[in-house]
């Protein structure tokens, strides 16, 4: 396989998971009945970042990589603002 197969391959994957994410928070909504997003929609918007970040890298896009960095950022903070929060409810209670 060439190498530019490759990279595209990894590419399609990083859209695929980031593109699922929304198929996740919707299926979560409707199962709740209302607007949430569920802890996977971040591990997904991470991951998907990440790879996608990866593949900016390789293409040399700074517009690309610039989106993808900020990105990846909101989604790890988001996710250190959930796991903060259930330390606290765990040592509260």
């Amino acid at each position: 396989m060439k190498i530019d197969t490759l990279w595209l391959i990894i590419g399609f994957i990083g859209q695929a998971a980031f593109g699922t994410r929304f198929l996740v928070q919707w299926l979560y909504s409707e199962k709740y009945g209302r607007s949430l997003i569920p802890i996977a929609f971040w591990y997904l918007s991470l991951a998907g970042g990440v790879i996608l970040f990866s593949y900016a890298v390789h293409r040399r896009d700074p517009v690309f990589i610039v989106g993808q960095c900020t990105g990846v950022f909101i989604y790890a903070r988001n996710l250190h603002f959930i796991y903060r929060e259930r330390r606290e409810k765990a040592n509260a209670g």
